[in-house]
């Protein structure tokens, strides 16, 4: 069984070739481990905190150099885990580095379990539970707009927010009790209008986070984009354009693509899978049946439809069935070949009569509109920018989870005080609602729900 008091160590780099390669070690005996292999111009003990020292790294069983190295020394509690930690700078060899951790444990660390440094982050008080969620969404971020809402919540935006609400509600928990239980003393009782007025403000402010969700989720999963249109009207050459590749064959042959091609890419700060589907037609062939199927099932799962229109020709039977079969989806439609017509007036026209919906002017080919249609789906989904400013973004499903579970806890309260119900039985969900607010920052949180967040961390980090 590991223990917290165990020395840890792991690799902290991506495995492979790279011109560096570095170590971590934390806990008690990270120095003690590192004066007996590490070889410099001063004794490791000697060296000073927040220092980087050049040396080498020696086998202390065979007396042989295992890399020239750069040692970063940092004496507790100013570190990342509030442990003495030491990070070893070598060249990217996995060879030497797993010979240096090798040595490392086998003086007495253990391999880190996944996100065991910060595991310890926030077992040491430098760092509650959503800021320690924050690091790994830091990594895995994709776009600027990622990164900047991870560093939001890192920076104990969130946090701070939350503790705010919780420290209301165990103050409005604290003034109740000592009104019901101490009634003979002169204390100042708290009023009906004050316990529902700060039930009210709470149960508001929290639906406010709550509503920054669907934004949070936009920015950390993105959405899912279907191109949908009948064969030859530009899907893949749409889809090529967007992502910078020629991923998807272009033809003039109608049903050239017969399965969906997928490509991940950034547009406007937003992380798109683009999806190319086959051209939705009444077709014989049997392949291109299969892929059409695959069309209208991708169509149910998107979060964005692209119908794509040829301009240079009316409107077909295809281009009005796919109208109507997606009517109720969220759907744009970008005319293409803009190039080869000079009015669009009765087309936008015949499809405003089928369906109200949003209609952009492109020309793949002259790559003209591109970015206009990039610029309406920023504002589509983010409707604005992400600041570094007081503004919370949640991402997180667990932190809306719980958030959602206290504002059901502080409605019940509000709903059992408007029917003049007990004070004590009013504080039970009022104390439920914290102890939810408390789970987000690690606070109420139990050892179950702790393994289950970093196990889902990288080793080293």
């Amino acid at each position: 069984m590991n223990h917290v008091e165990d020395t840890i160590a792991a690799i902290s780099t991506p495995l492979g070739r790279g011109g560096i390669g570095i170590i971590r070690i934390s806990g008690n005996d990270a120095f003690k481990i590192m004066s007996k292999i590490f070889k410099g111009n001063k004794p490791f003990d000697k060296i000073k905190s927040h220092t980087i020292n050049y040396g080498k790294i020696i086998n202390l069983y065979t007396n042989e150099i295992i890399d020239e190295v750069l040692v970063s020394k940092m004496v507790a509690p100013n570190t990342f885990t509030r442990e003495d930690v030491v990070e070893i700078n070598t060249h990217g060899s996995i060879i030497a580095l797993k010979n240096i951790l090798g040595l490392i444990t086998k003086l007495g660390a253990r391999v880190a379990e996944p996100g065991e440094f910060t595991k310890r982050a926030f077992l040491n008080g430098r760092i509650d539970l959503s800021q320690a969620e924050a690091v790994m969404d830091l990594i895995n971020s994709k776009t600027d707009n990622e990164f900047k809402a991870s560093i939001s919540q890192l920076d104990g935006k969130l946090s701070k927010k939350l503790s705010k609400i919780r420290k209301r509600l165990i103050e409005l928990i604290a003034h109740i009790e000592v009104t019901i239980d101490y009634p003979e003393y002169d204390i100042e009782e708290v009023t009906d209008k004050e316990i529902e007025d700060s039930l009210i403000n709470t149960r508001d402010d929290i639906i406010n986070i709550i509503n920054t969700y669907e934004k949070g989720k936009i920015i950390r999963h993105g959405i899912n984009m279907v191109i949908v249109g009948r064969p030859n009207v530009g899907k893949s050459s749409l889809l090529n354009e967007l992502s910078g590749k020629n991923k998807a064959i272009v033809t003039d042959i109608p049903g050239t693509t017969r399965d969906i091609i997928e490509e991940y890419v950034n547009i406007g700060g937003i992380s798109v899978k683009l999806v190319d589907t086959a051209g939705i037609r009444d077709t014989c062939d049997v392949v291109e049946k299969i892929g059409v199927q695959k069309s209208k099932k991708e169509l149910e799962k998107s979060d964005l439809a692209v119908i794509l229109i040829d301009a240079s020709s009316s409107l077909q039977k295809e281009d009005v069935d796919i109208l109507k079969s997606i009517n109720n989806k969220n759907m744009v439609v970008l005319l293409n070949k803009i190039d080869l017509v000079d009015d669009t007036s009765k087309i936008k026209q015949d499809v405003k009569s089928i369906v109200d919906v949003d209609i952009l002017e492109i020309s793949v080919l002259n790559e003209d509109g591109i970015s206009d249609f990039e610029a309406y789906i920023k504002d589509k989904f983010l409707k604005g920018d992400i600041v570094a400013n007081d503004e919370v973004i949640l991402t997180n499903v667990r932190h809306k989870s719980l958030l959602e579970n206290a504002k059901n806890d502080i409605q019940r309260a509000i709903d059992e005080k408007s029917l003049n119900m007990p004070l004590d039985i009013i504080t039970i969900d009022i104390k439920e609602a914290a102890y939810n607010i408390g789970e987000i920052t690690g606070e109420c949180v139990n050892d179950l729900v702790i393994h289950e967040i970093f196990s889902k961390f990288c080793v080293g980090k």
